[in-house]
């Protein structure tokens, strides 16, 4: 028998193949749902959320300890916003999340992955920007930070060129909310863009 988290802030869906309502999960379901995807040490949800405590904030991490150790800080903080599900990013926004369901979606910092033959990898495509639109809310926000150049310019060009998103300004983040990465290399020019959702 697989052993459950007794963590308050670990999300586990009734199935892995049918879309969640994940709102379900948190105190106020009505507010607004935002996704970290790929919270990693969780510096910028701890603090987000933090800020905007009148909203809701999942984390989506498949490295347990990252989990494990941001939700145990949240629980001493008394943070009931926040919750976090282990799971591959693409998946859950995939399959997982309902359509027009998301306000915000962050993608911090994603693997690069920067040898061309390891581009497959990538997290970000034309089937992840399908989904994105998908389970956003018209008007819903993606914002995007990254210190890779190349990546960046293939994470603009194909948002740039979708009739589906209108570029906006790019998320202003507080000290509190930048991710230990960004505050580490100070010293890289950090490449970022938001875009908004237009229609369904």
């Amino acid at each position: 028998m697989k052993f459950k988290s007794t963590s308050p802030l670990r999300i586990y869906p009734d199935n892995w193949i049918d879309y969640c309502l994940f709102k379900k999960f948190f105190n106020h379901p009505t507010v607004p749902l935002n996704v970290d995807i790929g919270s990693g040490k969780g510096r910028f949800i701890f603090g987000r959320s933090g800020n905007f405590p009148n909203e809701n904030f999942l984390g989506i991490e498949r490295q347990l300890k990252r989990i494990r150790k941001t939700s145990k800080k949240c629980e001493l903080n008394q943070r009931k916003n926040v919750k976090f599900l282990r799971i591959e990013g693409l998946y859950a926004v995939r399959y997982l999340i309902p359509k027009s369901y998301i306000s915000n979606y962050y993608l911090f910092f994603p693997d690069p992955w920067p040898k061309e033959r390891h581009h497959q990898n990538r997290l970000f495509s034309e089937l992840f920007v399908d989904c994105i639109h998908k389970t956003l809310v018209v008007n819903g926000k993606f914002h995007i930070k990254t210190d890779h150049y190349n990546y960046f310019k293939d994470i603009y060009k194909t948002l740039s060129l979708n009739k589906k998103f209108r570029e906006i300004k790019p998320i202003s983040l507080q000290e509190n909310e930048k991710t230990d990465f960004e505050r580490l290399f100070l010293n890289r020019k950090i490449f970022h863009c938001s875009f908004k959702k237009l229609i369904d």
